[in-house]
C-alpha cells in the first residue's frame, strides 16, 4: 500500500530534536492548541520531497488514510500530495475531496500550506462558491475560520482584495490569536500590492482591530509610519 509506504518513509526521516522543536513551536502543552495533536519531528522539505514523488500514483482511498491520521507530518504529507494533484488537472474534483474534508486541515500550517492553492484557487476561478468563505468565517472551528481569511491569498495574488476586505471584517472580533495572525497576514499582503487600501481598511476599522491583526499588519511600513498607526495617528 502506498499510504503505509509513505508513512514508513516519513517516520525515518523523524528526529528527536525536531520532534522536540515542532512541539514546542505547535504549543502542544495542556490546553494548548495542539495538546492532542502528535508529531514525529520530520522537516517540511522531506514532506513535500516525499509528496512529490507520489501524488501521482495514489488515490483518494489512500489519500484518506494520511489527512485522517494521529501523526501530523502524515496529514501535511496528504495535503501536500493533493496541492501537487490539484496543480496538475481534475481540479474540480479535487476541490470537492478537499472541502468534504475539511477536518483534515486541523493545525494552522496544514491550512496554511494547503487553503490557498486549492479552495483559494478555485473559488477564484468559480465566484459563485465565495459563499463558503462567509460560512466558515462565521463557524465554530476555529480552523474552519482560518480556512475563509487564509483561502483569500489567492486573491490578493491576483490583485482582488474584495474578498479578504469581507472575511476581515468577519473576523475582526475573533477570540482567537491564530485568527488575528492571519488576519493581519492577509492585510500584509495587500499592503504589499496596494498600501492604499490596506491603510484605509485599517484606519476605519482601527478601534475594533487586535492589536496582534494591526502589528502583523504594518510590517512593511516605514518604522516612522508604523509607529504612527500604533498610535492610531493617521
Amino acid at each position: 500500500m502506498i499510504a503505509q509506504e509513505i508513512i514508513t518513509q516519513l517516520k525515518s526521516f523523524a528526529t528527536v530534536e525536531r520532534k522536540k522543536q515542532n512541539e514546542y513551536y505547535f504549543k502542544t502543552g495542556p490546553g494548548q492548541y495542539s495538546e492532542f495533536d502528535q508529531f514525529i519531528g520530520v522537516r517540511t522539505p522531506k514532506i513535500q520531497s516525499i509528496a512529490k514523488q507520489v501524488y501521482q500514483h495514489i488515490g483518494f482511498d489512500e489519500i484518506e488514510q494520511l489527512i485522517n491520521h494521529k501523526i501530523h507530518e502524515v496529514r501535511y504529507c496528504g495535503l501536500i500530495i493533493l496541492v501537487y494533484q490539484y496543480r496538475s488537472g481534475n481540479q474540480h474534483k479535487i476541490f470537492d475531496y478537499y472541502i468534504n474534508n475539511l477536518q483534515a486541515a486541523n493545525n494552522w500550517d496544514l491550512v496554511d500550506c494547503s487553503t490557498p492553492h486549492i479552495i483559494g484557487d478555485y473559488l477564484f476561478n468559480h465566484q459563485a462558491q465565495l459563499p463558503l468563505l462567509d460560512n466558515w468565517a462565521i463557524s465554530g472551528n476555529l480552523w474552519f475560520r482560518r480556512i475563509s481569511i487564509v483561502a483569500t491569498f489567492a486573491f490578493i495574488k491576483h490583485g482582488d482584495f474584495k474578498p479578504t476586505l469581507n472575511i476581515s471584517k468577519i473576523l475582526l472580533h475573533d477570540q482567537e490569536d491564530l485568527i488575528h495572525k492571519a488576519v493581519g497576514w492577509m492585510l500584509r499582503e495587500i499592503y504589499k500590492k496596494d498600501s492604499n487600501t490596506c491603510k484605509t481598511f485599517l484606519e476605519e476599522n482601527y478601534a475594533q482591530l487586535p492589536r496582534t491583526t494591526l502589528r502583523y499588519a504594518i510590517e512593511r511600513m516605514q518604522e516612522d509610519e508604523r509607529q504612527r498607526y500604533l498610535k492610531g495617528v493617521f
